[in-house]
């Protein structure tokens, strides 16, 4: 596809600056120096950035509502980020390259044994506000209690210390959580899997196009499985072609 159009629009200094989601480390790696930014995300940024010509530059968030709604704040061109409905409205989306599952944590000797039996009257969910799953739940949940924090970390917290029913997260995530609670329980299955996708702005015309061709050549042609598996990453998969 000729990138001429996309590049102007998107990186019209000769920068492409890319919005990074900082609470998802299975997209980017934690543990790097200040100002370093490793893993699959970072990854496919540079060969953004390396196909359309201009150099790059990351603006990190430290969760993804924030990262989204700076999407018409001049803040960012590009972000990889959840292809969330809630979002659809200012961010045009690619189609997904990645999918990560999402499930529950119960405590120790809870009668909840699969994630159907969570939704019902009485129940209790830590959740991260403005997170991927979080918007799913809250679009979908009729009888359960969402309990709102502003973090990952906060979110375990107040299912610990508040004793509530579940605690709603990314797998990989619920696996070290549950290392630190003896006896608890990750659901088997999941209740929704994070489509992970290439957002830019709905003003822009021609780079939409641009980034959904660019964000399936990378899911076909195996940059994406080769940069889970360079940066050994689990729980996530490539997400499936669209239809």
């Amino acid at each position: 596809m000729q990138n001429d159009s996309a590049r102007q629009e998107l990186a019209p200094r000769g920068i492409l600056r890319v919005g990074l989601n900082l609470s998802n480390f299975l997209l980017i790696n934690r543990g790097t120096p200040p100002g370093v930014h490793e893993g699959i995300v970072p990854d496919l940024a540079k060969a953004l950035a390396s196909e359309l010509g201009v150099g790059l530059q990351f603006v990190p968030f430290a969760s993804p509502g924030l990262l989204g709604d700076a999407v018409d704040q001049d803040q960012w061109d590009v972000a990889f980020m959840a292809d969330e409905p809630a979002r659809a409205k200012t961010v045009a989306f690619s189609p997904a390259y990645l999918e990560i599952q999402a499930s529950y944590l119960v405590p120790a000797g809870s009668p909840l044994e699969s994630v159907e039996q969570v939704d019902r009257p009485g129940v209790r969910i830590a959740a991260m506000a403005s997170g991927a799953y979080t918007l799913y739940l809250q679009r979908t949940l009729a009888h359960a209690e969402l309990v709102l924090t502003g973090t990952i970390d906060e979110s375990f917290e107040a299912f610990a210390a508040q004793g509530l029913e579940a605690l709603s997260g990314l797998r990989t995530r619920l696996i070290a959580d549950q290392a630190k609670l003896p006896g608890s329980t990750i659901l088997p299955g999941c209740f929704t899997s994070v489509q992970q996708a290439i957002g830019c702005s709905r003003r822009l015309s021609a780079a939409p196009l641009y980034l959904a061709d660019f964000a399936e050549r990378m899911r076909a042609s195996g940059a994406v499985q080769a940069a889970i598996d360079r940066h050994r990453v689990v729980g996530v998969n490539v997400a499936p072609a669209k239809a």
